[in-house]
């Protein structure tokens, strides 16, 4: 059977989100040789929320009234968790590893969703985990030399991203969207000001601009993602989110030189697998999100 256009064209924005994160991801890297990544991380958020006010303002109001405002602040902080950890591996890693790094959110999901929601874990869901650590160890440790301390920081981003999605699941009954992410842009950008009393450099101009571009790029791949997953259900397009390690293995390679190992060849393959199987409609529990989405 052909896939019809919507699939095509779902895929298609997926894809080009992704490139709009690896994009992101190299506008990080190359404000982070000037900028501590708590000044990167807040500014994103800053100027993500600049963007959104025109999407944000109709929708204020009595709308924004809220019975769980500590599962917002809960969101907000594992959501910015997993931005310091993502920022943090990307000026320290191989971008492809990174680009990698950041899709591990599924295979937290389950774990976090069976002590918390009490969601149960089938065998398939246990073997894919499985599969999918596997994969990742191979990525990161393909001579068996150990992990790096950057490359675990990158890893426990995508365990912070798996509670933020997991909070966002258990607000769903009563939140609506446009309050999930009214809240998160605007606790997300206070949380992340807190550090800047420490850390705090002044960019320069060229720097100012990386920063906008980050934010801009954040902001454009989310909506691409947005739209592809409202076009094609997520068990088909989500896997395509995987093309975020072909173009940071492209970019780190064109910018930087960086070799593609054939461990993260090897180990992206079973990731991927392992995302595939865990965004599968068959499962027991519908998936929260596919491999693609930010925790931002």
């Amino acid at each position: 059977m052909r896939p019809g256009p919507d699939l095509v064209l779902g895929a298609a924005y997926v894809v080009l989100g992704e490139l709009l994160f690896a994009s992101m991801g190299v506008a990080i890297r190359l404000v982070a040789t000037e900028i501590p990544t708590e000044v990167v991380v807040f500014f994103r958020n800053l100027f993500s929320v600049l963007l959104l006010i025109p999407w944000l303002l109709p929708r204020a109001g009595a709308g924004l009234v809220t019975r769980v405002p500590g599962l917002h602040l809960l969101r907000a902080i594992a959501g910015l968790g997993a931005m310091y950890c993502f920022f943090h591996a990307i000026a320290h890693i191989p971008l492809a590893e990174a680009m990698l790094l950041k899709l591990t959110t599924p295979l937290f999901i389950p774990v976090i969703a069976l002590f918390w929601l009490r969601e149960r874990i089938t065998p398939a869901i246990a073997l894919a985990a499985a599969l999918g650590f596997a994969g990742v160890l191979l990525v990161l440790r393909p001579g068996f030399s150990g992990i790096s301390v950057q490359a675990a920081i990158g890893l426990l981003g995508g365990g912070f991203a798996a509670v933020a999605l997991v909070t966002v699941r258990r607000m769903a009954d009563t939140e609506p969207p446009a309050r999930i992410v009214f809240y998160f842009a605007a606790l997300a950008t206070l949380v992340s000001a807190v550090p800047l009393a420490w850390v705090w450099r002044t960019p320069s101009p060229p720097a100012l601009g990386w920063l906008v571009a980050i934010a801009l790029l954040a902001t454009l791949g989310q909506v691409c993602l947005t739209r592809g997953l409202a076009l094609a259900p997520a068990s088909q397009v989500g896997p395509f989110g995987y093309f975020a390690v072909i173009f940071g293995a492209a970019y780190g390679w064109l910018l930087w030189q960086e070799p593609l190992a054939w461990g993260t060849l090897v180990g992206s393959l079973l990731v991927l697998a392992s995302a595939v199987i865990l965004t599968s409609p068959t499962r027991v529990a519908q998936p929260l999100t596919p491999p693609t989405l930010d925790a931002g």
